[in-house]
C-alpha cells in the first residue's frame, strides 16, 4: 500500500503524431498532463510551424450532468515563435473536481500564416494518486478502496446493491449512468482529497458527477453501509429527476434517502415523538426549504422527512411516488404535483400526515397529597437519577447522529456552489 505525504505528480504523456498538410505546416511535438491532486491540473503543449505560432488554446469538457453540452477554454501564455513550449494551469481552488473525474480535452493552434491545427480529443482522469487503489465493479457501480480486505469491499458493495434493489422496489428509480464510490480509510484521508474541507466532513456526494467519496474504516463498517446507501439514494434520485425546470423539496429528497437506509434511526425517531407530544412539529411547507442550522430543528426536520415519505409510500404505493418525482422534474410546483398525484397540496399533506401520528404514552407519577405542593421533585431521587442517566445517553447518541447529519448537510451545501464549473 502506497502512502505519500504532499503532492503526487502523475504525468500522462499523450504522444500526438505530427500533422502536416499542404495548407498546414503546424506540428504538435508533445502533449502531456500533470496531475497534482487535489489542487492542480497542468496541460502542457509543445508545437512548431514554418511560421510563428501565435495562438494556442485548450478546450475541455468535464464529464458531469449538464443541461447542455459545455466546452470551456484555457488560453496558453507564450511569446510567438516558430517553436513554442507552453502550458495552461487549472487551479482547483476556483472550481474543484472530485476524485476520478474524467476530462476530455484538445488543443487548437494557429500560426501567423493562417495555418490552424486541432488535435484529436484525449481523456485524462483526475485520480487521487496518493493511494494504491483496488476496485470492484458490479453492474453500474464501481467501488474503489485501499484499506481493508476483499470482504470489506464486498460487504459495502452488497449494501449498495441491496439499497438499489429497495429503491427500485419502493420508488421505481434506478441508476441511469455509472456511479463511482471512493472509500477513504478515514475522515482525515478524505479531507486531504478536498479543497478547503470542513473539519467535520466525513463524506461527500457529488451528485452532478455521480461520484461518492466517503471515509469508512473497516472498524466502522455498519455506519459506512448506511451512509453509503443514503448517499447512493441521493445520486440515483438526482439522476432520475435532473432537470432545469424543478428540484425536489428538501423533505422529499432527504426523506427518500433516509427511508432507503432501512429501519428508522431511533435517535431521530425520539425527536419526532418529542415534537408530537409537545405539539411542536415543523410544517411540511417549511420543510420544502433548506433545513435549519440549529441542531435540534435539523434533527426534527430529518425525522419528519422520513415519516412523511413513509406515510406516502405506505398509504399510496410506489407508482404514485414515481409520478410525483416525474411531475416535479417536468416543472410542476410542489402544490401542483401533490394535487395531481394524491389529491391534496402541501398543506393538505401536512393535515393528513399529522392525523396518522400518535403521541407516545405519558407515564403518570402519583404523588401523596402532602407532597403535592412545593418542591415535590425532591421526593423522587431515584427517578431523577434515571432521567439524568437517560439524558447522558441521549447526548452521546445525539453526537453520533450529528456526525452523520453534519457531513451530509454540509457537503450538499458545498456542492450547490463550489463544484459548478
Amino acid at each position: 500500500m502506497i502512502r505519500r505525504i504532499g503532492l503526487v505528480i502523475l504525468t500522462l504523456l499523450l504522444l500526438v503524431p505530427s500533422v502536416v498538410t499542404a495548407e498546414n505546416n503546424i506540428s504538435v511535438l508533445d502533449s502531456s498532463v500533470e496531475i497534482y491532486f487535489p489542487t492542480t491540473l497542468i496541460f502542457n503543449l509543445e508545437a512548431e510551424s514554418s511560421a510563428d505560432i501565435i495562438d494556442a488554446r485548450l478546450h475541455y469538457q468535464v464529464d458531469k450532468m449538464n443541461y447542455a453540452s459545455v466546452t470551456s477554454e484555457g488560453w496558453a501564455d507564450f511569446t510567438p515563435a516558430g517553436q513554442v513550449k507552453t502550458s495552461w494551469v487549472w487551479d482547483m481552488r476556483k472550481a474543484s473536481l472530485p476524485p476520478g473525474t474524467a476530462i476530455t480535452y484538445w488543443w487548437t493552434i494557429k500560426d501567423a500564416a493562417g495555418g490552424e491545427l486541432e488535435t484529436a480529443p484525449a481523456i485524462v482522469h483526475f485520480d487521487d494518486g496518493r493511494y494504491h487503489w483496488q476496485s470492484l465493479t458490479e453492474g453500474k457501480l464501481t467501488l474503489f478502496w485501499y484499506e481493508g480486505d476483499d470482504s470489506f469491499a464486498k460487504e459495502l458493495m452488497d449494501a449498495c446493491k441491496e439499497g438499489l434493489a429497495r429503491l427500485t422496489r419502493d420508488i421505481g428509480t434506478y441508476p441511469e449512468k455509472p456511479i463511482k464510490i471512493y472509500i477513504y480509510a478515514s475522515a482525515e484521508d478524505l479531507q486531504g482529497a478536498m479543497i478547503f474541507p470542513m473539519e467535520w466532513t466525513g463524506g461527500v456526494a457529488f451528485t452532478e458527477f455521480s461520484i461518492i467519496a466517503i471515509g469508512v474504516s473497516p472498524s466502522r463498517l455498519d455506519w459506512g453501509k448506511r451512509a453509503l446507501v443514503h448517499e447512493l439514494t441521493h445520486l440515483v434520485v438526482h439522476q432520475a429527476t435532473f432537470s432545469p425546470y424543478g428540484r425536489l423539496p428538501i423533505w422529499l429528497d432527504e426523506g427518500l434517502a433516509m427511508y432507503n437506509e432501512g429501519e428508522p434511526n431511533p435517535f431521530f425517531q425520539s425527536w419526532l415523538e418529542k415534537a408530537i407530544s409537545e405539539n411542536k412539529l415543523i410544517s411540511v411547507r417549511s420543510l420544502c426549504s433548506p433545513f435549519s442550522a440549529e441542531p435540534e430543528k435539523a434533527y426534527l426536520s430529518y425525522a419528519e422527512s422520513y415519516s412523511l415519505v413513509e406515510y406516502l409510500l405506505d398509504n399510496y404505493g410506489q407508482g404514485k411516488m414515481l409520478d410525483l418525482l416525474t411531475l416535479v422534474k417536468q416543472g410542476n410546483t410542489y402544490d401542483e404535483a401533490l394535487t395531481q398525484v394524491y389529491g391534496f397540496d402541501i398543506d393538505g399533506l401536512d393535515t393528513c400526515w399529522r392525523e396518522t401520528l400518535v403521541a407516545p404514552p405519558v407515564i403518570a407519577v402519583s404523588r401523596s397529597p402532602e407532597r403535592s405542593e412545593g418542591k415535590a421533585w425532591q421526593s423522587y431521587p431515584a427517578l431523577i437519577a434515571v432521567l439524568s442517566a437517560l439524558a447522558t445517553v441521549l447526548v452521546l447518541w445525539g453526537a453520533l447522529a450529528l456526525e452523520e447529519w453534519t457531513w451530509r448537510r454540509t457537503c450538499r451545501k458545498r456542492l450547490a456552489g463550489g463544484n459548478r464549473l
